[in-house]
């Protein structure tokens, strides 16, 4: 493995999710000054450019790689944040990538709640401890639907974006936890560290994303 080079101060390491999210960084950034330009079909996991080392990493791993300080900055959904619980500063939405964490039971169902499958344990036991409903969360990796069709939970929590798998398997939404999107998230030391890189970073990725919310 060929060892990173050297990081001075003006030297960022960017960590990005694999995925959907990736692309639409990647053009963000470059609109925002960064020099970034990935070849096509690369299997490589880290690419440097001039003043950039960027790191693909998987979703879950980027608020890790910002908080232990491996990665100045990164891009990662508001949901997968959250889950995390890490200590990052989280300095802007993006206003990308959008969805929202909901409840979701079978079409009519009225029965208590006694078991949640889920992908974020965390913001489920959050979201049920606070309307005082003592279920158990079961924590699955995929196919959360299902936990709900064959009986394995009484509700599921999940992302939702449109709809239609939801629509497609008899389901509907309950209550929203949260709404999610893309954000940029900023190691706190390296704010200081690399103030004079980061700062302009962060303004003018509030300037493209308020420009892009009123249509400029």
């Amino acid at each position: 493995m060929t060892p990173a080079p050297p990081r001075g101060p003006e030297h960022l390491t960017l960590a990005l999710p694999k995925g959907r999210i990736l692309a639409d960084a990647i053009s963000l950034l470059s609109r925002a000054g960064l020099p970034l330009a990935l070849p096509e079909k690369s299997r490589a996991l880290r690419h440097e450019f001039p003043g950039v080392t960027l790191l693909e990493l998987r979703n879950q791993d980027v608020p890790v790689y910002v908080d232990l300080g491996v990665a100045d900055v990164g891009i990662v959904g508001k949901d997968v944040l959250i889950e995390s619980g890490r200590a990052v500063y989280e300095p802007v939405d993006l206003r990308f990538a959008a969805c929202h964490l909901s409840l979701i039971r079978e079409v009519g169902a009225t029965g208590p709640i006694g078991r949640v499958a889920t992908k974020y344990p965390r913001s489920a036991r959050a979201y049920l401890a606070a309307r005082g409903i003592p279920a158990e969360v079961v924590k699955l990796s995929g196919n959360i639907e299902l936990a709900a069709l064959t009986g394995l939970a009484d509700a599921v929590v999940d992302l939702v974006q449109t709809g239609s798998t939801l629509r497609a398997n008899h389901l509907e939404e309950v209550d929203v936890l949260y709404h999610s999107s893309a954000r940029l998230v900023v190691n706190r030391a390296a704010l200081k560290l690399r103030r004079a890189r980061l700062r302009p970073l962060i303004e003018r990725l509030r300037e493209l994303t308020a420009e892009e919310a009123t249509g400029g």
